[in-house]
């Protein structure tokens, strides 16, 4: 505690210049024989700082003296500022802390570095949502975070879709992917993820427990993610497209499956390019394909051109159904 009341002792000295100890006492929330005790303490440590005595007197560092963050570069000094993702900060409930943070550091940085960090923030800004995403309720995010920094169990009620069933979880670890939060836990001695949006209670247990020797979290995540990716269900589906549209096929299906695309050599009557697509997901594609409209065909397999017809019919159905009852 007085290690950290002795770094912002020196910060507010260093960005405020000369302060009565009165001042420093009430900034700190301590008293003015805690001020003088503790600048002798920075004295006898090496920092240049002194006091005077009288109605202009005070406290203040050496003319010139300034913290400085030993090594760091440019580059690292604006990678610090453009890590700090306000949202999510504030759904962890560190919001204030990771301001407070980049305040410290920043008082702390040589002048030119000070400069560049500040140009950052003004000039970037992270979101780590989607576009038109509404950010999922996470109201026991903060409870989950607490477990996992303190290294506590946590008993959690899960909403599985069909039932909300009740574990107890040593947590690992939270993850932001794409906008969600989840949490990694051990639950009976298997490592398994849940969406944190689906967590309807979180208590914190006062009872610690080990975590497992050499638990990486950054690598389990990557692992579990390359093997979700991997025993996803995918489908050839051979389409005919008009040329233009092509690209939005990246957009509808994914990067991947227009990378993978395979574009067929045979000549179309109307002049558009087929291609044999490997998709994930293959139940979701009819109605994704059908974004396109009429300006794309899906030629096979069957089933997924007889599903793409039965939506259309479905639509259209809807729709003449609506238009006869407003005439």
């Amino acid at each position: 505690m007085r290690a950290s009341r002795l770094v912002s002792l020196l910060l507010l000295l260093q960005t405020r210049g000369r302060m009565t100890a009165g001042q420093l006492a009430s900034e700190l929330e301590v008293s003015t024989r805690t001020i003088h005790r503790d600048v002798e303490a920075l004295s006898e440590s090496g920092v240049p700082i002194y006091a005077e005595r009288g109605p202009h007197g005070g406290v203040q560092l050496v003319d010139g003296y300034r913290t400085r963050l030993t090594g760091m570069t440019a580059e690292e000094a604006e990678a610090l500022f453009l890590s700090g993702v306000p949202g999510p900060a504030a759904e962890l409930g560190l919001g204030t802390v990771m301001a407070a943070a980049q305040l410290k550091v920043l008082a702390a940085l040589p002048g030119e570095l000070r400069a560049r960090a500040s140009r950052l923030v003004e000039r970037f800004h992270l979101d780590a949502a989607g576009w038109f995403q509404r950010g999922e309720a996470v109201d026991q995010l903060p409870a989950i975070a607490q477990a996992v920094w303190e290294g506590r169990r946590l008993r959690i009620g899960y909403d599985r879709g069909d039932r909300v069933v009740e574990r107890v979880v040593d947590p690992l670890g939270v993850v932001l992917k794409g906008g969600v939060w989840y949490l990694v836990g051990r639950v009976d001695d298997q490592v398994r993820t849940y969406r944190v949006s689906r967590a309807v209670s979180a208590k914190v247990i006062d009872e610690a427990f080990e975590r497992p020797v050499g638990f990486d979290l950054a690598a389990y995540w990557s692992e579990s993610i390359a093997a979700y990716e991997r025993e996803a269900e995918r489908a050839d589906v051979l389409v005919r497209i008009r040329p233009e549209r092509a690209g939005e096929l990246a957009e509808i299906l994914g990067g991947e499956a227009l990378a993978s695309a395979h574009r067929l050599p045979e000549p179309d009557p109307d002049g558009w390019t087929r291609f044999r697509l490997r998709i994930r997901w293959p139940r979701e594609a009819p109605g994704r394909l059908l974004q396109l409209g009429g300006d794309l065909e899906v030629l096979g397999p069957p089933e997924v051109r007889e599903r793409v017809a039965a939506l259309a019919r479905a639509a259209l159905d809807r729709h003449n159904t609506r238009g006869q009852a407003t005439e």
